[in-house]
């Protein structure tokens, strides 16, 4: 087979770029070794910034997300017995909307199925050969039939654990932090309309949902939790005590999914070798305490999807030379906005009076200053595409 991009990866980075890549004239085959159904059913992040929402508009994938998003101008800190809002409308005129990252890929999948691009799932043994100037990307489709693909360019967007990051050797710059978070997705009716951050003496937890039906609540706890040993009712009493608030109520029902997910910071630098481009978690992961997974994936992507048409259409290499570095400053802004909320947040796992006092300041500073609520604001709704932090 022959394209111009072999994407390797079927989450919101690849299918994006596959879709910004069919809207400038350039051909790409996706990828993907799960199956449609499991990346489709596959829970994660659900908050979009600003800038993401406005380019899932501008290039016609967002009727859904207009009609079922849900529209949030703020989030609250809560700390100390009281709750604190954050405004963003009031603090910088913009909001975030909360859509499940499972939407947007299958929002996704549908408009590049129904423009007749070419979607591979369930492939297995991708290998990448050529990387220097003729890329082959080899693989068994999903009938068996071992087949190669010649490209002009590959895009590594197949996460952390994918395989595209090994094909080089670039720099690690890694950070692990010592608690997890134990998340559950409940159908219980949200209470309150906007994400609430709790600092509380027995640690973070995170009020968020999914849907006027779904809440999405997190709790943090040891990174070697068993989540076998919390029992529903356990989880539930927890967050009640930790979320606690004058005139606050939580809505209790079955849990639909429970786990838990360690925290960690990951860059790889440069994110580009040869002819081969990674984008989103094949390059970076970021705490999720900053909400910026997917909306560094989809800024990524953005840059590579003009590099790319670019050099493609015109052989001018000025874009893609700039991919990595332009990518990377944006990268290193919310690798510090997910660190600086994570340790603002989450309560150290050893007694630590100084650190705990420390944390409080920061918060109490952080919901009295105005200039220090814009800081906040303006991260988390998200710096606008093309400005390099």
């Amino acid at each position: 087979m022959r394209t111009q991009v072999g994407i390797v990866g079927a989450g919101p980075a690849g299918l994006l770029l596959s879709h910004l890549l069919a809207g400038a004239g350039v051909d790409s085959v996706v990828l993907e070794t799960r199956s449609r159904d499991y990346v489709e059913r596959r829970v994660r992040a659900g908050v979009l910034e600003h800038p993401t929402v406005e380019l899932l508009r501008e290039v016609g994938l967002a009727d859904r997300l207009d009609r079922e998003g849900m529209r949030h101008e703020g989030i609250s800190l809560r700390f100390d017995g009281g709750d604190h809002r954050i405004d963003f409308a009031d603090l910088v005129g913009k909001g975030i909307t909360v859509y499940g990252q499972q939407e947007v890929v299958k929002d996704l999948i549908a408009a590049r199925l129904g423009d007749g691009g070419d979607l591979r799932f369930e492939v297995t043994d991708v290998t990448l050969d050529g990387l220097a100037d003729a890329p082959v990307v080899g693989f068994t489709g999903a009938d068996g039939r071992r087949e190669e693909l010649q490209c002009d360019v590959v895009a590594g967007c197949d996460g952390f654990h994918g395989i595209t990051r090994d094909a080089y050797d670039p720099q690690m710059f890694d950070r692990t932090y010592p608690y997890a978070w134990l998340g559950i997705l409940a159908k219980a009716a949200p209470t309150h309309h906007e994400l609430v951050y709790a600092n509380h003496p027995h640690g973070f937890a995170l009020y968020s949902m999914r849907s006027p039906e779904i809440t999405r609540l997190y709790l943090q706890v040891p990174p070697d939790t068993d989540v076998n040993n919390w029992s529903d009712a356990q989880i539930w009493d927890e967050l009640g005590t930790r979320l606690a608030a004058r005139g606050f109520t939580l809505n209790e029902g079955p849990v639909l999914e429970k786990g838990v997910t360690g925290m960690r910071s990951f860059v790889a630098e440069p994110m580009r070798h040869g002819r081969l481009f990674l984008a989103g978690d094949a390059a970076h992961i970021v705490p999720p305490t900053g909400a910026k997974g997917m909306n560094l994936a989809i800024a990524d992507v953005r840059v590579l999807a003009e590099a790319l048409t670019t050099f493609l259409r015109s052989g001018d290499e000025t874009g893609i030379d700039g991919y990595s570095d332009t990518c990377l400053r944006r990268v290193w802004r919310a690798e510090h906005f997910s660190w600086w909320m994570t340790s603002m947040l989450h309560v150290p796992p050893e007694s630590d009076p100084f650190g705990r006092r420390l944390q409080l300041s920061q918060l109490r500073y952080t919901v009295t200053s105005r200039a220090a609520a814009t800081t906040l604001a303006e991260n988390y709704v998200g710096l606008p595409h093309g400005v390099s932090p």
